[in-house]
């Protein structure tokens, strides 16, 4: 990580554990000057990941005070897998594997329903930036690219999910499955990485063309 982005990390790790901090607190800890925190601060507060309060004092003016918000909660490690996956295992002790089936495929469903509004009325290439784009919010760490064919190459650096989809492979068929619904094309996984690839690899071809090299 870059000076900058440290600054910024160290910055929201002492808001995390010391609570609101003024200005001048902050340069202080960090052995800058006001200034710069204030460059960086004005960033975080654009990126909505602190707010401000007017802090009256006993003497002189009334000086800012900066909190993190909701938003900042996750960019702070959490063990969410593990409270998932003590919860499928838990149901699946209680009412067997067809449950867990019944949920990736509800999830499948909702997500399809959910997302579909922002795929219509666009072509292929469109639908392809449109769900890198949104894996990309979701933490995915997506690229993409048309190849010479008119296919597309879809790659997920990172996989929010991985823990989970290791242990119910349910999670990688819903996965995909709701890509294909929602890009309307022929979608073939390579790589996973829940399955010890390096990466997610996607590739995803329109379903005409799939028909005439059949």
């Amino acid at each position: 990580m870059n000076e900058t982005g440290s600054t910024r990390k160290q910055i929201l790790l002492m808001l995390k554990t010391n609570g609101p901090l003024t200005v001048s607190e902050m340069a202080e800890q960090l052995g800058v000057t006001e200034m710069a925190v204030r460059r960086h601060l004005n960033t975080l507060e654009r990126d909505g990941l602190i707010g401000s309060k007017l802090l009256r004092q006993a003497m002189g003016r009334p000086t800012s005070q900066y909190f993190l918000t909701d938003k900042s909660e996750d960019y702070f490690p959490k063990s969410y897998h593990t409270f998932t996956l003590d919860l499928l295992n838990d149901l699946e002790q209680s009412h067997g594997s067809s449950i867990i089936n019944q949920l990736f495929n509800s999830r499948e469903k909702r997500m399809t329903e959910t997302y579909r509004p922002e795929f219509e009325g666009k072509d292929l290439r469109e639908r392809v930036k449109t769900l890198a784009e949104l894996q990309d919010a979701k933490g995915y760490m997506v690229e993409w690219e048309e190849l010479e064919d008119g296919s597309f190459k879809l790659i997920e650096f990172n996989c929010p999910i991985s823990r989970v989809a290791h242990r119910y492979n349910q999670a990688c068929s819903c996965e995909i499955n709701w890509f294909q619904n929602l890009l309307d094309a022929e979608v073939e996984r390579t790589e996973c990485k829940a399955k010890g690839g390096q990466n997610c690899v996607y590739y995803i071809r329109a379903k005409n063309e799939v028909r005439q090299k059949l």
